[in-house]
């Protein structure tokens, strides 16, 4: 039967309970169970596709097409799995399943109610993530914080989840947060106990207090909790500030949590076999001694470095696979916020995706300044259409652009789908998720990857346009990854260049601490390499 750990969280939000959810996962998958991972969004909207990136952080894309949270991108980098899209669940989603049985008469005449027929929908959501695949364990984090009116119905079915699935296969963490007051030089534990005491009140216990801190607390403090909260004082973890994300299930695993799991949900494994060694060496590369390069990620959202943290991670990983630290630097692409002293201080440059014509000018001006100062430049999605726009006026087409920023361009050499152009509604118009792409020998995609064919996810209205594939290619542009039936251009590159590579789709949400992406491994060893002739 497959256990199900469900993680709260309380006091704040934004207190890493995704973090934490995936650690434990880490943790449970060393020693060898397949976990499973589910995030619960309390919003009304459908997915997270339409949510400003300020307000959310960046949108997930999984392989199956599904515009979810970030933190299942979290789950997959930590698990090193490829979750489903239904691994997001949002109210938006429970509520209109019910509507759409009601209105089929699936209820028989009923009056419909949040208990029992929404509570039964985020049940019946829940279980299907098991059955889709043979899980041991299901990690499902709830968004928000308790005492938020949006996720009580959430609570109360998980509250009878519990009681559905057995006191033994059902365990809760909840997830707080111990400020630390400079001003009487001492940790403050009433909000945790609050927010347990608010927890209780749902008619659920939990298990496990994860008490987030800027320093480490005290054993002292522990055992004041669990003695407030009703809990072991072993069930007491501590998760101070880390130096990397990637650090905190080495720092759980020395609280011993997953034997505290292994135990309270008779898992019955051998919790001294673990391969957590192989993880900790990864952490420790990714850690690094010093910095000895900087990449500037020239976006229109940086004031919220979340909107871009799969990008962030990828770099880190792909440093980590050179053996490297790196610095990166989140530079507005407002045309009044660049230039030419900010870039000349990078020694690579990412242009990420994004949508509108807000900030288009910097980055076109940072695709001129790489050209000029072959520096490495690396362009996803939107950032490959600003690659493809700025060699286009180069060469000849001097008012190319993309028909998302005018409208009839002179030379539309980006232009929407005609099957997208049909399309009027927002959420859900794009060419999402995992797609097959063919790449060409004698490119930088090719020795990257070392496969002839691979699979990348997208999320996009506008492709490159064929209509000057013959001019574009005459002058240097090479189409190194095309669509298996070589309509769809997947990735350019320009071999008059160290290092320049734009792909339409986001390698990014594909890469692992340990299994970084290749892309990003060899944009990073690219960077390196111009640091190094450069100092």
């Amino acid at each position: 039967m497959t256990k199900y750990i469900v993680i709260t969280g309380g006091v704040v939000s934004s207190i890493g309970k995704g973090i934490t959810s995936a650690s434990i996962g880490r943790i449970l998958r060393s020693y060898g169970l397949k976990v499973g991972a589910i995030k619960i969004d309390p919003y009304l909207n459908w997915d997270s596709g339409t949510l400003n990136p300020y307000q959310h952080g960046e949108v997930f894309v999984t392989y199956d097409g599904m515009e979810t949270d970030l933190d299942l991108g979290h789950y997959e980098r930590f698990l090193d799995v490829e979750l489903p899209g239904m691994s997001n669940i949002t109210t938006g989603k429970v509520y209109q399943s019910v509507i759409d049985k009601e209105r089929k008469g699936e209820f028989l005449g009923a009056c419909v109610q949040i208990i029992p027929h929404i509570t039964n929908e985020i049940k019946e959501m829940i279980r299907k993530i098991p059955e889709s695949e043979e899980y041991d364990v299901v990690l499902v984090e709830l968004g928000g914080t308790v005492g938020d009116i949006e996720s009580q119905p959430f609570l109360e079915a998980l509250r009878q989840l519990r009681n559905e699935e057995g006191h033994d296969n059902v365990m809760f963490v909840h997830v707080t947060f111990v400020p630390y007051l400079h001003a009487a030089g001492e940790f403050k534990t009433k909000p945790t106990q609050h927010s347990t005491k608010e927890l209780r009140s749902t008619g659920i216990a939990p298990d496990m207090i994860v008490c987030r801190s800027e320093k480490p607390i005290t054993d002292s403090l522990k055992e004041k909790i669990a003695h407030f909260c009703d809990v072991p004082s072993n069930a007491v973890i501590n998760t101070p500030n880390a130096t990397t994300i990637y650090e905190v299930p080495l720092i759980m695993e020395k609280e011993n949590v997953g034997n505290y799991v292994n135990k309270r949900l008779n898992l019955n494994l051998d919790v001294k076999t673990t391969n957590l060694e192989q993880w900790k060496k990864t952490v420790d590369a990714i850690k690094g001694d010093k910095s000895e390069a900087t990449v500037g990620i020239i976006g229109k959202y940086i004031e919220l470095e979340d909107s871009y943290i799969s990008i962030k991670e990828a770099l880190i990983h792909g440093a980590a696979a050179n053996g490297i630290k790196i610095d990166i630097e989140f530079i507005n692409s407002d045309v009044d916020n660049l230039d030419e002293e900010k870039l000349s201080n990078l020694d690579g440059i990412l242009i990420p995706g994004g949508f509108g014509e807000r900030g288009i000018e910097g980055k076109l001006e940072a695709v001129e300044y790489a050209i000029k100062n072959n520096v490495p430049i690396f362009g996803i999605c939107l950032g490959m259409h600003m690659m493809v726009i700025q060699f286009a006026r180069r060469n000849g087409l001097d008012n190319a652009n993309s028909s998302e920023f005018a409208d009839n361009p002179k030379y539309p050499v980006i232009d929407m789908m005609e099957e997208q152009k049909k399309i009027k509604n927002m959420g859900g118009t794009m060419r999402l998720g995992a797609y097959e792409c063919q790449l060409m020998d004698d490119s930088i995609a090719k020795e990257a990857y070392g496969e002839n064919s691979i699979d990348e996810r997208h999320r996009h209205r506008y492709e490159f346009n064929n209509e000057f594939k013959e001019k574009l290619t005459s002058h240097g542009l090479k189409l190194s990854g095309t669509s298996p039936d070589e309509f769809l251009v997947e990735i350019v590159e320009f071999d008059d260049h160290p290092w320049f590579l734009g792909c339409q789709f986001h390698p990014e949400f594909k890469s692992r601490p340990d299994r970084p992406h290749p892309l990003f491994t060899s944009f990073v060893k690219a960077v390196y390499d111009y640091a190094k002739n450069k100092n």
